[in-house]
């Protein structure tokens, strides 16, 4: 099979003002971005016609390294359903150039399954990260420049929150002290960098709903607190309108076409294991303003993405799933039947029946919620019919509809046989009213016992003294109302990488907390989890070229 550049190169787009019109956006709104990509204004979401659209929710089990192909499947989704004729949508979260230069060469989709121009998307796209990394460390360097030129007074600050980011995968960068050098380099301080989809400013963009709304939570942004003990922000350094300018454009929800040129928004950031994991809010509005059926994705395991799309979006959003689709490989169920990662792509029925409990375990998280659930197995070449069934077999004695898919190899026709199934479950069987994790004055601690408890299974959490701290501070400061958005790895239910499967009765220690008061949620960090993840030792990067004009290595 052709790789995913080759197919993407080969398919005929449409210049992006024909996408847009296709689905009900004048051409005159249209922002260009070159031919193929554009920004569409805010002005144009309707909360009329979003109430009376249908919001699909694509989530998976616990992933493997090599991932299990949501972005893939959801693509896939929006073409098998306007394949059997209904207006269907997608609303993705953008790449991050770190994992595409470090361990994935892309995040577009894959094979006959893609958004594009496939290349510009996983590159720099319309600029959006660049400026969300501009304006996090413009309110750093005017932080720093405020400090320095208070230093000989008792304006300053005791405590500063603040960091800094960076769209690259750099371990060196995690921990830093920064104004070395003299004292007209600055104030010595120990600082250090996430990367960009981890800042609180990505989160907001993602959150915010207008520009007004925007800027509020902008000006809310928590640096530090003062000699006096009090919480120093954005709007008491008095630049929200400054850092406000630098993202007018990037509020913007982004529009381009799929590998069948029907129209796809992508916008806003990925990495639900140190962030919340979705795509904007003005996103998904927008595509529902405008598609009949939309499919959204969230990252990572359902555990990590979708426990924070419900708790976080949808909760501060009003949006509300009809359905949730939980995509499975036989590579990942085997994973987690205790089958070597080196044997994961051979038939083994025994680790994959063993590996089905995860799968169960996230069907009862979703079900938690409210969620009608359906199961779409993502086929691949070396997949057996006997393993199939037998996946198939267990999630009809377990109610849970399913269906293969084959978008990855066919495009919209290997997605029908899920569109059926998805307009079906929706017309007969949609969700049940929303049903959240935890309640909104839930206290902090109780919040996080109750995600660790009920969505991953833990039989206890632990906290740091300097976590301790922080829910102290969290509640003197009268934010405890906040959601929780628990940062952990993603290839476990635990803190461990490695317990596959379902961990049982296991103790979380609760290492840090990060208030991100303009993004009006609480960060708690759990284990080893790095909100700046380093480079494999063989990077993408080393396969990524531009040769004859063309750019190779991005799948």
């Amino acid at each position: 099979m052709k790789s995913d550049i080759e197919i993407a190169r080969e398919t005929n787009l449409l210049k992006i003002k024909e996408v847009a019109e296709r689905i009900g956006i004048p051409r005159y709104e249209v922002l260009n971005y070159g031919r193929y990509m554009a920004k569409i204004p805010l002005h144009l979401i309707d909360e009329e016609k979003i109430r009376q659209h249908h919001l699909i929710l694509v989530t998976a089990i616990t992933p493997t390294k090599a991932g299990i192909g949501k972005t893939t499947v959801s693509i896939g989704l929006s073409l098998g359903l306007n394949r059997i004729g209904r207006k269907a949508i997608v609303a993705l979260r953008e790449p991050s150039l770190g994992p595409c230069f470090g361990m994935k060469g892309g995040a577009a989709g894959g094979g006959f399954s893609q958004v594009l121009p496939m290349e510009n998307i996983n590159l720099h796209f319309t600029g959006d990260f660049h400026a969300i990394t501009s304006a996090h460390n413009m309110i750093t360097a005017l932080l720093d420049n405020y400090i320095y030129q208070r230093r000989d007074t008792c304006e300053g600050l005791k405590e500063i929150k603040w960091k800094r980011v960076l769209d690259v995968n750099d371990r060196s960068l995690r921990d830093i002290v920064s104004g070395l050098g003299g004292p007209t380099n600055g104030v010595p301080t120990e600082t250090g960098f996430d990367i960009t989809p981890a800042s609180e400013i990505m989160a907001i963009l993602c959150l915010a709903t207008s520009l007004d709304d925007l800027k509020r939570r902008i000006g809310n942004i928590l640096l530090g607190y003062t000699y006096a003990g009090k919480p120093f922000t954005v709007n008491d350094l008095g630049i929200a309108g400054a850092i406000t300018v630098l993202l007018k454009d990037a509020l913007l929800p982004n529009l381009v076409q799929t590998t069948e040129n029907t129209a796809a928004f992508v916008h806003g950031g990925p990495f639900a294991n140190i962030a919340h994991g979705c795509n904007s809010v003005v996103a998904t509005k927008m595509a529902l303003t405008f598609g009949d059926y939309v499919i959204t994705e969230a990252g990572f395991g359902a555990d990590l993405g979708a426990e924070k799309f419900f708790n976080i979006k949808c909760r501060k959003s009003g949006l509300r799933p009809e359905l949730t689709v939980i995509v499975a490989t036989s590579q990942s169920l085997k994973l987690h039947g205790g089958v070597p990662e080196a044997d994961i792509k051979r038939p083994n029925k025994e680790g994959l029946l063993r590996g089905l409990a995860n799968l169960d375990k996230h069907i009862e998280n979703m079900r938690r919620f409210g969620q009608r659930v359906i199961v779409t197995f993502n086929h691949y070449a070396f997949d057996t019919d006997e393993e199939i069934a037998l996946v198939a077999d267990h999630c009809r004695e377990r109610g849970v509809g399913f269906a293969v898919n084959h978008v990855f190899a066919e495009g919209g026709a290997g997605g029908e046989e899920l569109a059926r199934l998805v307009v079906d479950t929706i017309e007969r069987q949609p969700a049940e009213p929303l049903r959240f994790t935890y309640e909104e004055n839930d206290p902090v601690k109780v919040k996080i016992q109750k995600v660790a408890e009920t969505i991953y299974g833990a039989a206890s959490v632990t906290y740091t003294t300097l976590a301790d701290k922080k829910v102290k501070q969290i509640e003197s400061l009268g934010i405890s109302h906040y959601p929780i958005c628990i940062a952990k790895t993603q290839y476990s239910f635990s803190s461990d990488p490695k317990a596959y499967g379902v961990t049982k009765d296991f103790e979380l220690k609760v290492r840090d907390i990060i208030i991100n008061n303009g993004a009006e949620m609480i960060v708690v960090i759990m284990g080893e989890i790095m909100r700046m993840p380093g480079l494999p030792k063989e990077p993408q990067a080393l396969h990524i070229d531009l040769v004859n004009g063309q750019v190779e290595g991005l799948s």
